[in-house]
């Protein structure tokens, strides 16, 4: 049984920042992590993120965590 699959969360963080008006280096550096660790997230190659780290991004840009990410269910699976 699968448990997670990284692919089926997708991450929504390039429209939120470009509606917000603010650049990923901005961002980067009022939450206190590299411009290339938030790219990771931002590309979805993260393999997980941490609470403190969603908290921040949602605190800096006044949205919810399901503003920038998105749970997706694999179409092949079945209930």
């Amino acid at each position: 049984m699968r448990l997670f699959d990284v692919e089926e969360i997708k991450v929504h963080l390039d429209k939120v920042l470009k509606s917000r008006n603010i650049t990923s280096k901005e961002l980067a550096e009022k939450i206190g992590i590299t411009e290339a660790n938030l790219s990771i997230l931002k590309t979805g190659k993260a393999k997980g993120v941490r609470f403190n780290t969603l908290m921040s991004i949602c605190r800096e840009l006044d949205c919810q965590p399901g503003d920038i990410l998105e749970y997706r269910r694999d179409c092949d699976e079945s209930n």
